[in-house]
């Protein structure tokens, strides 16, 4: 079925046997978790059976990039998945938008089709999932007021032992500012209360399963107050994260006790899983190869040629100090004053030959440390002091006649500085890779504080410059290199006054080039949520007239 035009969606759809109980059905929606081959899954098509063999049907669907539905089937085998759903996450967050807003709307548009079905009851419809399809499930279950009953599986913590274990996850997870604005995962479960809702749970988990039984504690408070305490259980299965025959069983006896009114043990047969062939749903397995067909990034593509007229007609009609205070708001950037009084600590200094070090840490706030490192030419400096920050980092061009040696022998000072995220606070580990960047989890728990990491290293950027102008009574230059122009940019924006010079060097050409391209390298930690709704890159640009240097741009991909 089409979730909207050019939209294909692949699904099987499990029906009971007409001889063994008379239809209309219940009908329950099982959305795939994060499994290559989605519903061919051995887990997902037992589960469908499994529901079939007692008296409901079962829609088990393949998610986007999943199973047959790669939005852009030149990323495979590569991309798919958690990866790709971060792909998209990407570009939808600058309009405004993320992943989990494409699931749902198939998800709700297969609920429909179920409801279409004359075999199936539209009044008795369930929804089920897990994993990612656990994800799906919660979101539907609270949204939509058709599921009478529902078990998402191997998802629902909280997000305090979430942050506090493995950290945000791909894109599909994170709703913007879900943190500051107080929705947590119990809420999830009390939407809809009373809902019959079953939550299964692993003991060894990744989805901490602490989490979830606090969780499920404030939802059982809220469903005894009602008088429905029944209504809401937990499954806890001591497995690692898992969709196995347990939680199987549980999921359909819970089905069979709200959607048919039977309340019996489930035992699972050995069920004979169809081949790949026989799932296939399209000519040669990939949605996107049928006529007409249209990917998420094409609804984004669409959607920011919208925004780009109106960005037009906004930048040409509007004043520039209003169109930055959306920059400010957006990006979530004090004003300088509202900034807080940084701790300056200079350490040792070293004479280098012709010129000499002076290493140093500027405390922004508690916890946070920014190493940099000052360098001094030869006798008294010249023009404004330079602030240098680059994306690996203060020694990156610090090299042997490279970029800083070059400023110093123009007899200029230096202040390199690792801004969060660079250098010597570059987190280790993660599971951005080359496709996000090692800062994902951070850059995603920002998100979920209703923050962006640009606002955050711009006023990292900020914090060093007012430093540096206080020291040396003038302007400060600021240049700088790769993934930090984004912030080097909105700062020198939007504090203009602190600034003489800038200079970019291989910076994002502009945020619609992530979305025209759909792929992108290392761009999570340079996007705003609704940005280019606003504003794009060369907006902030055009403040700085002549100030602004701009050498080497770069596309979405780094080249």
């Amino acid at each position: 079925f089409e979730s909207l035009p050019g939209c294909y969606v692949t699904a099987l759809l499990f029906l009971p046997d007409g001889g063994r109980y008379a239809p209309p059905w219940p009908g329950v929606l099982v959305p795939c978790g994060h499994a290559s081959d989605a519903k061919g899954h051995d887990a997902y098509q037992t589960m469908g059976a499994l529901l079939a063999l007692n008296g409901m049907a079962s829609l088990v669907f393949d998610p986007i990039d999943q199973g047959e539905r790669s939005q852009d089937p030149s990323l495979l085998p590569k991309i798919w998945g958690t990866s790709a759903h971060t792909m998209i996450g990407v570009g939808s967050i600058l309009l405004g938008r993320n992943t989990a807003r494409f699931e749902i709307w198939d998800g709700m548009r297969a609920i429909d089709y179920l409801q279409s079905r004359p075999e199936v009851d539209p009044k008795r419809i369930g929804c089920t999932g897990n994993s990612g399809g656990g994800t799906q499930t919660s979101y539907l279950m609270a949204l939509d007021d058709r599921i009478r009953a529902a078990a998402p599986s191997c998802y629902i913590t909280s997000l305090e032992a979430l942050l506090s274990t493995i950290g945000p996850q791909d894109a599909e997870q994170d709703v913007f500012g879900q943190i500051a604005f107080g929705m947590d995962h119990a809420d999830y479960l009390m939407m809809r209360a009373p809902t019959p809702i079953l939550i299964c749970a692993a003991t060894q988990d990744f989805f901490n399963i602490e989490g979830t039984w606090a969780s499920f504690r404030c939802a059982k408070r809220l469903y005894s107050r009602l008088g429905v305490a029944e209504r809401i259980a937990l499954l806890e299965n001591d497995a690692t994260h898992n969709y196995n025959k347990t939680q199987r069983e549980g999921v359909v006896r819970w089905m069979s006790r709200w959607l048919l009114g039977v309340d019996k043990a489930i035992t699972e047969p050995n069920i004979v899983l169809l081949s790949a062939d026989e799932v296939r749903c399209t000519p040669d397995g990939q949605v996107m190869r049928l006529d007409r067909a249209r990917s998420t990034y094409d609804l984004n593509r669409d959607f920011e040629k919208e925004l780009a007229g109106r960005r037009k007609q906004l930048w040409s009609t509007t004043s520039q100090a209003d169109r930055l205070s959306q920059v400010r708001r957006l990006a979530v950037v004090r004003p300088l004053a509202e900034l807080p009084e940084p701790k300056l600590e200079l350490g040792d200094a070293v004479d280098c030959g012709g010129f000499r070090v002076e290493k140093a840490i500027v405390t922004v706030e508690d916890g946070l440390l920014l190493p940099g490192l000052a360098f001094y030419p030869q006798g008294e400096p010249v023009g404004n002091v330079v602030l240098y920050v680059h994306e690996n980092g203060k020694g990156a061009d610090a090299g042997p006649g490279g970029p800083i040696e070059k400023l110093l022998q123009a007899g200029r000072a230096v202040a390199a500085v690792d801004v969060r995220g660079t250098g010597e606070t570059q987190p280790k580990g993660g599971w951005g890779g080359d496709l996000f960047g090692p800062d994902a989890k951070d850059v995603l728990a920002a998100y979920l504080l209703g923050r962006s990491y640009v606002g955050m290293r711009a006023e990292d950027i900020l914090i060093c410059a007012r430093i540096l102008r206080e020291r040396s009574h003038r302007p400060v230059d600021l240049v700088a290199v790769g993934g930090v122009c984004v912030p080097a940019l909105h700062a020198a924006a939007l504090e203009p006054a602190l600034f003489g010079s800038v200079r970019l060097v291989r910076g994002l050409v502009s945020w619609a080039d992530i979305i025209e391209r759909g792929q992108s390298r290392n761009q999570l930690a340079n996007v705003v949520h609704g940005a280019l709704c606003e504003y794009d890159l060369p907006d902030l640009a055009g403040t700085l007239g002549d100030r602004l240097t701009i050498e080497k741009p770069v596309n979405a991909m780094g080249q």
